[in-house]
């Protein structure tokens, strides 16, 4: 392989090794296979266009265009032109997936599923760094300055993950750097000849070309260096104060790393990711259950989390500090003493398959009795997983508050503190004025803050001709909400961040609240919370009331007491003593009759959808044709550093196959290709051919260096008698056992070589140089073919025009 080839493919794997940090970013990881195939086909470009020469720009100029004839393929199959070429309309789509991968890093927390916008955003990301560390290594021979790019391209996915990537993959992304300076010295000193070497091995004699032993010093010694500054960059960080998590610590997880008694910040990732998938689940997984002492709990809805942040592209929730878990929780924010409340306990036992950051909770919970590292951020009243804490499996005991305002209380609430209304009412400029003029124009008739609320509630749930619809592509955006305005379809997401949307429009202070309806009552008392009761609703602040629930999706959960004319009461029996009971253990899958409404049983939510069972997790995955190519283009690339040994055992097959041997030509022909194959077999382990010896002197050369003994060295000197009889004998006779001969030798080089030897003859074997002779001679002939057959064309084009010398006729 020559120097400037054994770059290439280290530019290449450099890259791929350094985009391996992003795969835990993004479930499935089947992407990495897209980027690396059209990373070769850059890489292969980018070769002929050096072998060719071309200019230098010229070179990133082919690469390029076959990026982007590449990525549209790809991509953008529907709109290019030809199915290939980017035109305008490709270009269109292309931005618009990428305004939605945008979207979707902004929604989705780690690991993010694979939607078309994401994948397009690593694809031509990881693509557009080997394209540059491609250019700078190989097309300008700088390899340092191209571990620039590959650090940033690792730092990327260090800073998604959380402040680390693992030490697994730093050491993927140094070793692919390392690898890469140290192809580059190589091809340095290879100009300069072979004057560095290294001793021969104690016993073994010197190679044939001389000069030394099995591999250059100086490589040895630039690996040695290389591991050493790996393992310097990994253990040295850990002994220094302040850097206790090194290169890829998890202490800035951004949930707060503290312990007991210590500060911090959290950084919510946002729940709204896998709502619509586990909307779409076919069967009803139950993830907790939990037993209660309310005599009703069509309103005991289980929150994780407020998101309270709405930047045009999407809701989230805000950086807040957190504390220890106190042992009572404070007061309700804005909740008066005028209020009806009732206390209600209950005792959760999560499932151990469900592992959540955020603790299911009723709202608002006053006490938490509860295990483990959790943490409690006050302004959402929210507890969350301390460093790695999950809710896998956990026991608790929330004693929480029912709160049960009045229509009249609700519609004399004073206004809101001014801090609160200033934070909680604020919405992007970019919202479109059809949301606001939509919301003014449903509550136009309203009489205050509440009333307003009811109207936009019962527009969305009754009046507004809207339906239920799990199969609408999620969104937070300011696109989404009026996509939902103009279709009038969606989840609970879409209804609950656009009535949260246009409340706040109105002026009064909203956000969006994720977690789970309450559930379905078994028959053993205990309610059970499935995977499908996952929902959002909306929470509007009433002084008073504080922080109010509304239901503004159709079908799904219970419209509020206060929203409608009557308001029953409701009292709690006894508090529930916590139960260990063997009945309060979730059950791996609910029976049907168990977990199965009516109202459930109309929806379709009580077995498995097809529609739904049958829809990707993201709605824009590949088509059949794209899989296939792209799996295609995967197997070829995997196959690529097996072609030398697929190559090999062809041409072996092919001289020591059975063949004629009814006459003389055929014989010479059998006896020259085994003897052709003892000496590329020698040549495999490490005996270079020597073509100016005679067979004698070949033999007893290949003997030597190979150090043969035995059943193979006669089997050497053998075959080149034969060769000889082929040469020089008037009538060469047939010699039978010409295959199982060179098969001896084979097997003698074997077992004489070390590992390392037996690897490199069997997976690179040094005899497919061959190859490349093969077609750079046929490339040659061709050009040659076509320069004559070009002159001659040229010749008989002009001939007419001659002129003819005097005198001649």
């Amino acid at each position: 392989m020559s120097g400037r080839a054994r770059l290439t493919l280290a530019a290449w794997g450099a890259t791929l090794m350094a985009a391996g940090a992003l795969l835990p970013l993004v479930k499935p990881a089947t992407w990495i296979l897209t980027a690396a195939f059209v990373l070769a086909l850059v890489s292969g470009v980018g070769t002929l266009a050096r072998r060719a020469p071309l200019a230098r720009p010229l070179t990133l100029l082919a690469q390029v265009v076959v990026v982007l004839v590449a990525l549209t393929a790809i991509f953008a199959r529907e709109q290019a032109i030809l199915w290939f070429l980017p035109g305008p309309q490709a270009l269109t789509h292309a931005a618009d997936l990428f305004r939605a991968g945008a979207e979707d890093v902004g929604r989705y927390a780690v690991p993010a599923p694979d939607t078309e916008g994401i994948r397009l955003m690593l694809v031509g990301g990881v693509v557009a760094i080997g394209l540059l560390v491609d250019t700078l290594a190989v097309t300008f021979r700088k390899a340092a300055p191209a571990g620039l790019p590959l650090l940033a391209l690792y730092s990327v996915a260090a800073g998604l993950s959380g402040g680390g990537a693992g030490w697994l993959w730093f050491l993927l992304a140094a070793t692919g750097f390392l690898l890469l300076l140290l192809a580059e010295s190589r091809d340095r000193l290879s100009a300069w000849g072979r004057v560095f070497g290294g001793a021969p091995r104690p016993g073994r004699p010197s190679s044939a070309a001389g000069g030394g032993g099995n591999a250059f010093a100086p490589a040895r010694t630039g690996r040695r260096i290389g591991a050493v500054a790996m393992g310097v960059a990994m253990v040295v960080p850990l002994a220094l104060p302040g850097f206790t998590g090194g290169l890829f610590g998890a202490g800035g997880d951004g949930e707060g790393t503290g312990g007991a008694g210590r500060g911090g910040t959290i950084s919510a990732v946002n729940p709204l990711v896998s709502l619509q998938d586990n909307l779409r689940q076919p069967e009803d997984r139950e993830v907790l259950r939990y037993r209660t002492n309310a005599r009703d709990t069509s309103g005991l809805y289980l929150r994780l989390v407020a998101l309270d942040q709405f930047d045009g592209t999407s809701w989230k929730s805000s950086v807040r500090p957190i504390e220890d878990v106190p042992k009572q929780l404070p007061w309700p924010e804005g909740l008066s003493q005028d209020v009806k409340v009732t206390e209600v306990t209950s005792n959760f036992v999560a499932s151990d398959a469900y592992e959540q950051k955020w603790l299911p909770m009723p709202y608002p919970a006053g006490r938490v009795d509860i295990g483990g590292r959790w943490r409690y951020e006050p302004a959402g009243r929210m507890l969350v997983g301390d460093d790695k804490q999950t809710t896998g499996g956990a026991r608790y005991q929330v004693s929480s508050l029912d709160v049960q305002p009045t229509a009249d209380q609700l519609a004399a609430a004073g206004p809101p503190p001014a801090k609160l209304r200033r934070e909680y009412t604020r919405y992007p400029v970019s919202l479109p004025a059809e949301v606001k003029e939509t919301a003014r124009e449903i509550t136009k008739d309203a009489r205050g803050s509440y009333e307003q609320a009811v109207k936009l509630q019962d527009w969305f749930a009754r009046d507004g001709g809207f339906s239920y619809d799990v199969k609408v592509e999620s969104g937070t955006g300011v696109q989404a909400i009026s996509r939902f305005l103009k279709d009038r379809r969606g989840f609970c997401v879409h209804f609950s961040f656009t009535m949260a949307a246009m409340a706040r429009s109105l002026g009064i202070p909203a956000r969006v609240a994720v977690g789970f309806m309450p559930g379905t009552t078994q028959t053993d008392g205990s309610v059970s919370v499935g995977i499908r009761d996952a929902h959002a609703w909306p929470e509007l602040y009433f002084e008073g009331a504080g922080w109010t629930r509304f239901e503004p999706t159709p079908s799904r959960g219970s419209t509020p007491a206060y929203t409608r004319d009557t308001t029953p009461s409701g009292t709690a029996s006894d508090p529930a003593r916590p139960q260990q009971s063997a009945s309060a253990q979730p059950s791996a899958a609910p029976s049907a009759s168990e977990s199965c409404t009516p109202q459930m049983r109309r929806l379709g939510d009580c077995g498995p959808d097809e529609a739904v069972a049958g829809a990707e997790s993201d709605g824009s995955g590949p088509d059949p044709l794209t899989a296939v190519l792209l799996t295609l283009g995967a197997l070829v690339v995997l196959a690529l550093p097996f072609l030398p040994l697929l190559w090999r055992t062809r041409v072996r097959a092919g001289r020591l196959g059975p063949g004629g041997t009814r006459g003389p030509e055929e014989t010479a022909a059998r006896t020259l290709a085994v003897w052709q194959e003892i000496n590329d077999t020698a040549w495999d382990y490490g005996v270079e051919p020597d073509e100016s010896r005679t067979p004698r002197k070949t033999a007893a050369r290949i003997v030597r260096l190979g150090e043969l003994g035995g059943e193979a060295a006669d089997a050497v000197h053998r075959v080149a008698r034969a060769v000889e009889e082929v040469l020089y004998a008037p009538s060469p006779r047939p010699v039978a056992g010409l295959a199982e001969e060179a098969a001896r030798v084979r097997a003698g080089f074997h077992a004489a070589a070390d590992r390392r030897t037996r690897l490199r003859a069997t997976l690179a074997p040094r005899s497919a140089a061959r190859l490349r002779w093969t077609a750079a001679a046929r490339l040659a002939e061709t050009a040659t073919d076509w320069s004559t057959r070009r002159e001659a064309l040229i010749t008989r084009a002009t001939a007419p025009f001659r002129r003819t010398p005097r005198g001649t006729t």
